[in-house]
């Protein structure tokens, strides 16, 4: 009887205006924020972490995507707002999914398009209080984010995390 119904359904449904098929599926689906997330390595390995001043915890440079903005470009646009760092995407796209917060991150191997400028990395933002370099071996306690992003970065081959003391 279940199976019977289910199949009128998807008839009525398969019936409906394309348009109104996908609002429906819209309004059923669940809303997810999308955000990019960076994991900026100087030439010597080092990461660039930073803690902003509503956490206490590191994080990588990173923010929201804006509406109709393409994930590298946040990524980009993010790391030169937070830290006025110029940066170049040196991996694929390895996403994130976080279905309770109900957020996508979509996380970025990247370098400093200009390593003159490397040492110059300071926060530029009000919304972050320190920007640091650390050894893979030595990371500070980090946001829950940060740490998922690291590990992505390493299941994806794009970042050698043997040497990290991540938390489990």
């Amino acid at each position: 009887m279940k199976l019977r119904i289910h199949l009128i359904l998807l008839r009525i449904f398969g019936a409906m205006p394309r348009r109104v098929r996908r609002i429906l599926v819209r309004l059923g689906s669940p809303k997810y924020t999308v955000g990019a997330i960076c994991i900026v390595q100087r030439e010597d390995g080092q990461i660039l972490l930073v803690k902003q001043s509503y956490g206490k915890r590191w994080g990588t440079p990173g923010g929201l995507a804006k509406r109709h903005e393409l994930p590298q470009d946040a990524a980009v646009r993010e790391t030169k707002e937070e830290v006025n760092l110029k940066i170049r995407l040196i991996s694929e796209a390895v996403v994130v999914v976080e279905p309770i917060p109900h957020r996508v991150d979509v996380v970025y191997l990247a370098q400093a398009f200009e390593p003159a400028f490397i040492e110059q990395v300071r926060p530029s933002s009000p919304e972050i209080e320190r920007a640091e370099w650390f050894n893979l071996s030595e990371l500070p306690e980090m946001q829950i984010e940060t740490v998922a992003a690291l590990r992505a970065l390493g299941r994806s081959g794009a970042l050698d995390i043997s040497a990290a003391n991540l938390p489990n």
